[in-house]
């Protein structure tokens, strides 16, 4: 890799959102991708537990519950994302394919929140169609989501969203190799730029053409104008690993023995509810959205799945219901 991605030990954002280009303007981008990697490896984990007595959902209606799962997500995170953080989407319209701004979804917002409530519902629709504990269902989609979470937030990270806070400015004089410095902080016009104004031109505005140079690996407007970029945290990053393996090892542990339908749920309400209060310390607030008690909206939201998850592991323990599924090898069932 070049040294050139590496200026004031930061590392450099240059990754493209767009995986497979397809023409100028249009392409297979990574963001979906992500996507689609988290419904298959959800519906290979789901299937495994199926087919090795685990689970009371058939091996046969797994694909189903895949189907109702990616319905869920996109609907459920998609108006999560408007009514939660961007309302004016709902009203604007254009003249140019999806012409309604909600259904843009290649262009991202989506509320992991939302995403969670879309599934729920469509969890409860699925069982009742098929005759199962609606709880138990949610249980393996609980479970199964944890690599769809840690993805999404790897496909944020590509695509330069929801960028951490700024490191302290003791730190910006020596910006720790964790760090990560963003080209397109330029175009906010926060940077001087003067130095390297000759250097550029083009069809794009002085900022944009700076900022593609960067992005291009020119060598002399890098080292020009990198040292000068905000070094901030990768919160991401943080949230992948924190959404992704960690909260999927918690309930593996949760889960190694048969738990009565809900208790993992409940307890994936109250991890992840914990993990994102913690996580989002080092994340941006959401830009028009104004803090609650002090809280970003982020964990606002986590602090009612927290309180929804113990009601729900304290009804569900309290319930007469047979413990059942299970990761470990016990929780196998005969036959």
């Amino acid at each position: 890799m070049p040294v050139t991605y590496f200026i004031a030990e930061s590392y450099l954002h240059r990754l493209d959102p767009v995986a497979i280009p397809l023409s100028s303007d249009w392409g297979i981008r990574w963001y979906g991708l992500a996507y689609l990697a988290g419904f298959v490896i959800a519906w290979l984990l789901i299937r495994w537990m199926a087919r090795t007595g685990r689970s009371l959902v058939p091996e046969a209606a797994v694909g189903d519950l895949v189907v109702y799962c990616v319905v869920g997500v996109l609907v459920g995170g998609r108006l999560g994302y408007a009514f939660f953080y961007q309302p004016e989407i709902l009203i604007s319209f254009s003249a140019s394919p999806p012409w309604w701004e909600l259904l843009a979804i290649h262009r991202g917002g989506m509320a992991s929140h939302g995403g969670i409530i879309g599934v729920v519902v469509a969890m409860i629709i699925f069982a009742r169609r098929h005759a199962l504990p609606a709880m138990h269902v949610v249980d393996l989609v609980a479970l199964a989501a944890c690599p769809g979470l840690f993805l999404g937030r790897i496909a944020n990270f590509i695509n330069g969203e929801l960028w951490g806070k700024r490191l302290s400015d003791a730190a910006q004089t020596n910006p720790p190799w964790w760090s990560v410095k963003y080209p397109d902080e330029v175009l906010l016009g926060t940077i001087d730029i003067s130095s390297v104004q000759a250097s550029v031109g083009g069809q794009e505005t002085i900022h944009e053409a700076v900022v593609t140079a960067i992005k291009e690996g020119d060598p002399v407007i890098t080292e020009s104008i990198v040292p000068h970029l905000t070094a901030w945290w990768p919160s991401q990053l943080v949230q992948a690993i924190s959404d992704g393996p960690v909260l999927l090892l918690i309930l593996i542990f949760i889960w190694w023995k048969p738990r009565k339908p809900g208790i993992v749920s409940g307890s994936f309400l109250i991890a992840y509810g914990i993990l994102r209060v913690i996580t989002e310390l080092v994340r941006q607030p959401d830009e028009g959205v104004s803090l609650v008690l002090g809280l970003q909206r982020g964990q606002l939201l986590s602090v009612g799945m927290i309180l929804i998850g113990i009601i729900l592991v304290a009804v569900c323990s309290s319930r007469s219901d047979l413990p059942v599924g299970g990761i470990g090898p016990s929780s196998r069932r005969s036959g």
